[in-house]
């Protein structure tokens, strides 16, 4: 039987999509720990290694939390954003407002009876233990994922920016369909196959939150602090770490600069965003972007109040013909 999670038409029209920066830190933190680690990160993986053989981070709260060889993770460790930008003081807000009930509820759905002695210690000072939790988070935050996270950021967002498509053209059952392979939406329900349990849904609709730093597969949980949420992971990830020199065919076609930025843009990015990646001015990058537009070569896309830049096919096609 598949994990199932029946939504009525109100929850439906409630479901919304969001970042969490705490939801890419605590992935980041799996991914270290060997338990979900992704090919596709291996660059991400071996950098925050280094980073960490550098100056070790003390984790003793979080670490026996997040690893181990469990199926799952307390719940309350990535409550689902409440605004529409991400934040990560509004995350650990959330977690240190989780209350001693869902605290402990939370440690027994994952550990049972046998509570690791950080478990314990938080189960039976919660308050403190949250406290304590949510530093050790921010300081994992602060050295793995914030070098990064105008890269990740943009990414994300632009993963949105093509579910929203998505749900515009083909409505709910495409936009679930595309989430990941295993993702189905079958006569009001949303299906994801290879479980085997009913999802109980939280308070409101669902919270679908594109991740970057997380495994292949889709994650939901049910059992939050605030809302179900499912996560899922993002598009364009393959080229987030992935950073190379274009090829010659296409530098001399468009020119170093333009062939760089076109580069670039496998992964969306705003032109803040391509400047520091590329050390020029944000005016440079706006020049030569408005020329790839008018080609066809890249498009312009709106995720909030930013605006992201990606390649079209088009432009896709020709960085790649030209390459080979």
């Amino acid at each position: 039987m598949p994990l199932t999670v029946e939504l009525g038409v109100s929850e439906l029209a409630a479901t919304r999509f969001a970042i969490s920066p705490l939801s890419e830190t605590v992935a980041g933190l799996q991914q270290l720990a060997g338990r979900v680690r992704r090919g596709t990160n291996l660059r991400w993986v071996r950098w925050a290694e280094g980073e960490l053989a550098r100056a070790p981070l003390d984790l003793p709260a979080v670490w026996p939390l997040v690893t181990g060889n469990r199926t799952s993770w307390p719940s309350f460790l990535i409550p689902a954003p409440q605004g529409t930008g991400p934040s990560l003081e509004d995350d650990l807000a959330a977690i240190r407002r989780t209350t001693a009930r869902q605290v402990r509820a939370s440690l027994e759905r994952v550990f049972g009876d046998d509570l690791p002695d950080a478990a314990a210690a938080l189960g039976a000072r919660p308050d403190a233990g949250l406290g304590a939790l949510a530093a050790e988070l921010r300081s994992a935050h602060d050295r793995l994922i914030a070098p990064h996270w105008p890269r990740i950021r943009a990414v994300l967002d632009g993963d949105i920016a093509y579910r929203a498509r998505q749900l515009a053209t083909g409505g709910v059952a495409t936009l679930f369909a595309g989430l990941h392979p295993n993702l189905h939406w079958r006569d009001g329900r949303l299906v994801l196959d290879g479980a085997d349990r009913v999802v109980r849904l939280g308070p409101g609709g669902l919270v679908l939150m594109p991740v970057a730093l997380g495994p292949a597969h889709v994650m939901i949980k049910g059992h939050t602090t605030t809302q179900t949420t499912v996560r899922y992971p993002a598009r364009g990830v393959g080229a987030l770490w992935t950073a190379r020199p274009p090829a010659g065919g296409v530098v001399r076609l468009l020119g170093q600069p333009r062939a760089e930025l076109l580069e670039a843009l496998r992964t969306p990015a705003t032109t803040t965003d391509l400047a520091r990646a590329l050390a020029v001015t944000p005016s440079a990058v706006s020049q030569q972007l408005r020329i790839l537009r008018e080609s066809g070569l890249v498009a312009r896309e709106r995720s909030g109040r930013r605006v992201l830049y990606v390649i079209t096919a088009l432009g896709k096609a020709l960085v790649d013909v030209a390459g080979e």
